[in-house]
């Protein structure tokens, strides 16, 4: 299994989880965050916001839906501007179900 962590523009929040949705990934963990990407924030007139608020979806899968789950997350969170986002995949060791205590199997 993968994890996957998207971040993404809050106004693109509503897009990215019905194009998941639309690919069969309903479970997700949705937060607000604050961050900033290389370009350090956004000047507009005299003040400056040194981070920027986005989405943090967290979307565990299985490996044979990750290429689809990161084709469907891109292509509703891509404006072409910067601080369209980023996506990270990281490998999953195990899952257990807090209600059971059972470790969920792929």
């Amino acid at each position: 299994m993968r994890m996957i962590r998207a971040v993404i523009r809050p106004d693109r929040e509503e897009q990215v989880v019905n194009a998941l949705e639309s690919s069969g990934i309903v479970s997700l963990t949705k937060m607000d965050v604050f961050g900033r990407g290389q370009q350090k924030g956004v000047q507009v007139g005299n003040t400056i916001y040194s981070e920027l608020p986005k989405v943090m979806l967290t979307i565990v899968v299985e490996e044979s839906k990750l290429d689809g789950a990161i084709a469907a997350i891109q292509a509703a969170a891509k404006t072409g501007q910067h601080g369209d986002g980023k996506i990270f995949i990281s490998p999953v060791d195990a899952v257990y179900t807090v209600r059971t205590g059972e470790r969920v199997q792929n």
